[in-house]
């Protein structure tokens, strides 16, 4: 059977995968808290390595998000090693992450992360997963272009947010040029719910409301 691309709302397929750090068993070792799990094109490349150091220098941040940062390429274990050391050598950034070695491909393949134009190497793919280990948010880039960590570390926290409040998020929240940081209040269900925000509360209309958080 073909595998596919998971899709938002599923499940993290079961798989048990090799680590810089071990075993782990996946989804089970995510649960009780959110992960982004990326894949890059391969080891000793220069986007990935702009990429990791950039992972590595706001993994805090993630952290205080209770959120743990999960690379990985079909690399071989001992290969990410070196490249960990690389880095840490020539670069003065120490990887706190554990990076999968998918060298059979196993992991990129249920996941979707291998592009049939580009040979066996994994794409630049981000899966946001939440605490119960369902995917929440899915990112893909080609190889030539590096992604910003800043809008990964952005959509985490948009993500729990709007969990936590039962609202949505505009555009480049909390930084958006109609309406700031303030967020959107899902729209009325009913016509009388309607009426009755159309001339209360913040917004511009019945079915764009907002309110700071």
């Amino acid at each position: 059977m073909e595998e596919r691309m998971p899709l938002l709302g599923e499940k993290f397929p079961e798989i048990i995968v090799k680590t810089t750090h071990g075993v782990l068993n996946l989804p089970e070792d995510l649960k009780g808290k959110w992960t982004v799990l990326f894949s890059h094109p391969g080891d000793f490349t220069p986007v990935c390595t702009t990429e990791f150091v950039s992972f590595a220098k706001k993994s805090g941040e993630f952290e205080k998000l209770n959120t743990r940062l999960i690379g990985l390429s079909i690399d071989q274990v001992f290969s990410h090693i070196k490249w960990v050391e690389w880095i840490k050598d020539n670069l003065d950034t120490e990887i706190p992450f554990p990076i999968i070695a998918d060298d059979m491909g196993e992991v990129s393949k249920k996941l979707g992360m291998i592009h049939p134009g580009k040979g066996t190497n994994t794409v630049r793919a981000v899966f946001i997963i939440d605490e119960n280990a369902v995917i929440r948010l899915i990112m893909y880039y080609p190889q030539e272009v590096g992604r910003s960590i800043d809008e990964i570390l952005r959509s985490v926290k948009a993500l729990q947010l709007s969990d936590k409040n039962k609202v949505a998020m505009p555009e480049n929240w909390p930084n958006n040029p109609i309406i700031g940081d303030k967020v959107i209040i899902p729209p009325a269900a009913d016509y009388k719910t309607a009426m009755e925000r159309k001339n209360s509360g913040e917004g511009f209309d019945w079915w764009f409301k907002t309110k700071n958080l």
